[in-house]
């Protein structure tokens, strides 16, 4: 009844900008700045061309029997494919790509929006994304927090063979550049290792090279994902100024947080406000067409996006960061040697050059040997209970 309730639930959009303040002050998304004096109409484009999910309704139930709408547990996992949408939009398109109504889109657009349309095999939809997080100990339709969804996209993602992103997500407040660097060069399994001691040693000049079997032996594009607890019950003061320099850096995913029970994609800050796009709004499920475009007018904000004070942040966040190229993660570590650790007593992550020897060892993920997905898994393990209860009928 909770369920059918919140299916029934549709937020009407309305046509109301809520204003920025008049202000001197810069705004800054996802590592570019604006000026609201000079480039409002920049700023509002930058921020309509991200991807924004939102709740959905009337989609094939998950699992088969489960829930056909994701109202009122979902919306974690919106947030979470939201991050991820901004890193394939910056590996295929570009930081600097812009969105505009009716105007047609690059074949890689569609294809990134097709990787989370709400089918069970769409490679980051919802239903993957619930279906894999019961490995994470949730049930389907249970409430993800930042960490849990930053571990089940590091899991869909070795299914995910056209966008190749190695995702890394922190331990314990702590990044280790050795354990990155050795996942984002891991070798494709076909590869001998002197190949790729090779290739990596002459990577400079030799630039992405193909293997034998097709697969790159380069550097895999990083989405880096680091969960924080940034205080007990509020957010600590002391992390602010940290945690605003994130959204002022070129690889900015943004952050995954919010209150409790409701979680937004922050993707920049005003002064002490934080920007941030809101999955609660319930609309209806939107399938490919044949030619395999998506109508994408409810795939963004076209809203003033919605601020809230920082203090007023569950202290539970993710932030979300994306390394197209080895320079760009070099770059990352020096912005943060500069901007987040200089100084701090109270540090917000750790950034460290070894693997601390007291952890197992770290071995870089690798798709499991399965010939199904997780829909498939689940939708045979519904046949099979059914098969059950048919042989109980015919005991008895």
């Amino acid at each position: 009844s909770v369920l059918s309730r919140y299916e029934n639930q549709i937020t009407i959009l309305s046509d109301y900008l809520e204003e920025f303040p008049e202000t001197d002050e810069p705004v800054w998304i996802l590592g570019r700045q604006h000026h609201l004096n000079t480039d409002k109409s920049k700023l509002l484009l930058d921020i309509s061309a991200r991807l924004w999910f939102t709740y959905r309704r009337k989609f094939s139930p998950i699992g088969g029997t489960g829930p056909s709408s994701d109202a009122g547990w979902g919306c974690m996992l919106r947030c979470g494919q939201m991050m991820l949408a901004q890193a394939l939009i910056c590996r295929h398109l570009g930081r600097d790509w812009q969105w505009e109504k009716h105007k047609k889109q690059p074949e890689e657009y569609h294809r990134i929006l097709r990787c989370f349309l709400d089918r069970k095999d769409c490679c980051y939809s919802i239903h993957q994304m619930a279906q894999m997080g019961v490995g994470e100990g949730k049930s389907i339709g249970e409430w993800f927090g930042p960490n849990t969804v930053a571990q089940v996209l590091k899991k869909l993602a070795l299914f995910d063979e056209w966008n190749s992103l190695a995702v890394y997500v922190s331990m314990d407040n702590t990044v280790v550049i050795e354990d990155i660097k050795k996942m984002c060069w891991s070798p494709p399994p076909s590869s001998s290792s002197a190949a790729h001691s090779s290739a990596h040693l002459h990577r400079s000049a030799l630039g992405r090279n193909k293997s034998t079997a097709g697969l790159c032996t380069g550097w895999k594009p990083l989405l880096l994902i680091i969960p924080l607890r940034l205080g007990i019950n509020h957010i600590n003061p002391v992390y602010i100024d940290a945690f605003k320099e994130c959204f002022k850096m070129p690889q900015s995913l943004g952050a995954l947080g919010g209150k409790p029970n409701n979680a937004y994609y922050f993707i920049g800050f005003l002064g002490n406000e934080l920007i941030y796009l809101d999955p609660h709004t319930t609309q209806s499920f939107v399938d490919s067409e044949e030619n395999g475009t998506v109508d994408d007018q409810s795939f963004h904000c076209q809203q003033a996006p919605h601020r809230m004070k920082i203090m007023n942040l569950d202290p539970s966040v993710a932030l979300g960061f994306f390394c197209k190229e080895e320079c760009d993660f070099d770059n990352w570590c020096s912005l943060v040697q500069k901007e987040i650790l200089k100084q701090q007593s109270l540090r917000m992550f750790e950034l460290v050059q070894k693997h601390p020897p007291h952890w197992p060892p770290f071995i870089p993920p690798a798709k499991p040997e399965v010939t199904t997905t997780g829909a498939e898994l689940i939708e045979s393990t519904d046949k099979l209970f059914e098969l059950e209860e048919e042989f109980e009928i015919l005991s008895v």
